[in-house]
């Protein structure tokens, strides 16, 4: 008997060999594609990579560019997509090695993706629905051994109608939205009638929850209070603030003031009370995200590429994980025993080692699949990790070690003063021990104040009495880390999807900014939408689906069942669309004008002061920066051709021109100003020289 073991990527196929067998023998495919022979109890097995999804989903119903389609069959991606086609090669290996075997065993990543890459490639390329699943949640050598050994005599199919469901769903909601929204515009726009744009089951409603953000903002209406604080004559450090901290009352706080003005101020109580603070969770793929964006700015489509680096190469567990348990069988002790093999985490192993009893501060989420995040016993190079990769393997060490510290120990110390009859307080807070808050090292952040040593009765001059005016604030924008953590709460999307979706809305232009802001394509996108086809921005109807997707999986329920009930659905959705289609498409040609006219724009004129702008000249076929004042005011200058110009709101300091950034394909972005005879030219487009303002 051969067995052919179907592997997600190609560092995956070569783990899983290397795993499983100490003699590993390199072939190369007569497409040049590597994999993997050798033996395993006397039997012949080949560990073929995959590169991601091998087949996708292509409407077959050939009425052409048109809505709601509702024919579709699985395809080789290459056939699909030509930017796919480097995926061609392997499905020729994997179909070279499948014609020589008889076993199949699916040995991608263990979740719905993995699933479904692996079920492809078993019924249309080996050519049957039989065959063995491996189970893992590292790339390990000991965790591959062992799912090995204990592989399921299945395919997992529940797990595999789930990932075909949400495939599935995915795509009638991307083809017949996306379509109906750019022929709305098409029929109804004078200018853009070749304009794509998207819409998707989670990314529409995922808009709308933004949307409803801006909105919150838009709407908001500050209201006034006042704040009284107090200084001290001796302790100019300390800001004493009244205890009623708002007065919603101007009159009141000035009389507050009147009272106390020119009077001492009495030690009046004093209390100091000591608190535990628990260590954190073990991270899932949200915390992780929320906290790698906290301390590193990174986006959680990064976080996430960066995690899928660090466990191919067998450096953690599974990233894409909703748990927050770490059960006993990962090995506690060997894990933080090769962790102290690491230098920095020396000392941090041998404390932990020394507990009689290692026990994690679980918390209370949990996945089928996969345990929580944490690093394995094959400990990495650090020299071999990117920057990117060894900031976010430190923040896992030290989360994973933190978890089975002991509580932290912080003291609250409170004074209250008595001016006058009116109260005030002061509050210090410190970490008298550290105990866990040691293992998370810089990660763990708390206010460290202490106050002075004080007695009741003391009594104290006041040096300086003072009246803030301020106003309630509006809800804050999302941040790339707290939208996901948002969203999850909302069971919007699901861990995987989130962040991808999240970056879909930036690529689309309908998002900016770290502080997520809605553009104005995105604002009229999502309200032309609610407005005339509302059952697509719908939260509740995208977590309905979800709900049933997790039936599938659980057998509660049939795939074919979700999918025609979704068909239904968009029938109605396609009417709406098609009775409001040329509302809707104006709507949305009105927003592209505004965004192209905004993003054409490229600062002040440097002569008039109006705006400069991008205008195309049909004479040289080239497009320059020129002077919006034209006639009036000729000024112009060049632009680099074939790029993408944005105005980085800022002016050189030496010819007052604006500078923009130029943004080529396949090349490094680099700042410029607008004059080409400034004597800033020099640096422009060299590495870490931009331009000062």
């Amino acid at each position: 008997m051969t067995v052919m073991l179907i592997c997600e990527k190609p560092d995956a196929a070569k783990k899983i060999a290397v795993a499983l067998a100490s003699k590993v023998e390199n072939v190369k495919s007569s497409q040049n594609i590597i994999y993997y022979k050798f033996e395993v109890n006397g039997k012949l097995h080949y560990a073929v990579p995959a590169v991601g999804h091998i087949f996708g989903l292509k409407d077959t119903s050939k009425q052409g560019w048109t809505y709601p389609i509702f024919d579709y069959d699985w395809f080789p991606t290459y056939e699909i997509d030509k930017d796919a086609e480097y995926s061609k090669r392997y499905f020729e290996a994997l179909k070279e090695v499948a014609s020589k075997c008889d076993e199949f065993v699916i040995a991608t990543d263990l979740d719905e993706e993995g699933s479904v890459i692996g079920y492809n490639i078993l019924r249309f390329i080996c050519k049957t629905n039989k065959g063995y699943r491996m189970c893992f949640s590292t790339l390990t050598k000991q965790d591959i051994k062992k799912a090995y050994e204990s592989m399921l005599k299945d395919v997992d199919i529940n797990r595999v109608e789930s990932g075909l469901t949400r495939h599935e769903l995915d795509f009638l909601w991307g083809i017949n939205l996306s379509r109906a929204l750019t022929l709305s515009l098409k029929n109804a726009a004078k200018i853009f009638k070749f304009q794509i744009l998207s819409a998707g089951r989670v990314q529409t409603p995922m808009l709308h929850f933004l949307i409803e953000r801006e909105r919150e903002i838009a709407k908001f209406v500050p209201t006034p209070f006042w704040e009284i604080y107090a200084i001290l004559d001796t302790n100019p450090e300390l800001t004493l603030s009244h205890i009623e901290e708002k007065f919603w009352d101007k009159n009141k706080a000035e009389e507050v003031l009147a009272k106390c003005k020119g009077k001492e101020a009495i030690v009046s109580e004093l209390t100091k009370k000591a608190v535990k603070k628990a260590p954190p969770n073990p991270f899932d793929l949200t915390s992780l995200q929320t906290e790698a964006y906290r301390y590193f700015k990174y986006s959680p489509k990064k976080t996430i590429e960066i995690a899928q680096k660090l466990y191919t190469a067998g450096h953690i567990s599974y990233p894409r994980t909703s748990s927050q348990k770490l059960p006993p069988t990962i090995g506690y002790r060997e894990i933080i025993t090769q962790l102290g093999k690491i230098k920095v985490y020396a000392n941090l192993s041998s404390k932990l080692l020394s507990f009689k009893e290692l026990k994690p501060n679980e918390g209370k989420k949990e996945d089928p699949a996969h345990p929580a995040i944490y690093p394995t016993t094959e400990i990495p190079n650090v020299e071999n990790l990117s920057k990117d990769e060894l900031n976010l393997y430190d923040l896992i060490v030290r989360r994973f070690m933190a978890t089975f510290g002991e509580p932290a120990i912080r003291e609250t110390n409170t004074i209250i003063f008595d001016i006058n009859g009116e109260k005030f307080k002061v509050t210090g807070s410190r970490t008298i021990e550290k105990k866990w808050i040691d293992f998370y090292g810089k990660y763990a952040k708390f206010e460290e104040v202490e106050l002075p040593e004080m007695k009741k009765g003391e009594i104290y001059q006041v040096k300086k009495l003072e009246r803030l005016d301020k106003e309630t604030q509006p809800p804050q924008r999302y941040s790339q880390g707290s939208i996901i953590k948002e969203l999850e709460s909302v069971n919007l999307g699901t861990k995987t999807t989130r962040a991808l979706i999240l970056q879909t809305l930036y690529d689309r232009g309908y998002i900016e900014g770290t502080s997520i802001k809605i553009t104005a394509i995105g604002m009229k996108v999502g309200e032309a939408l609610e407005k005339y086809v509302p059952d697509i921005v719908s939260e509740e109807l995208t977590r309905n689906f979800e709900e049933e997707t997790e039936e599938v999986f659980e057998g509660k329920i049939r795939r074919e069942e979700v999918v025609n009930k979704a068909k239904i659905v968009l029938k109605k959705i396609s009417e709406d669309f098609k009775k409001n289609e040329i509302l809707l498409g104006r709507e949305l040609e009105e927003a592209l004008l505004e965004t192209k006219d905004k993003q054409n724009l490229l600062g002040p004129c440097p002569v008039c002061g109006r705006k400069m702008r991008i205008t195309y000249s049909p004479k040289t076929k080239k497009y320059f920066a020129g002077c919006s004042g034209y006639p009036d005011c000729k000024k112009a200058f060049p632009l680099p051709s074939s790029a993408k110009i944005t105005y980085e709101g800022r002016e050189c300091e030496f010819c007052k021109t604006s500078i923009i950034k130029v943004v080529r394909k396949g090349k490094r972005p680099f700042t410029m100003c607008l004059d080409p005879m400034c004597k800033s030219k020099e640096n422009w487009g060299k590495k870490d020289k931009s331009i000062k303002g």
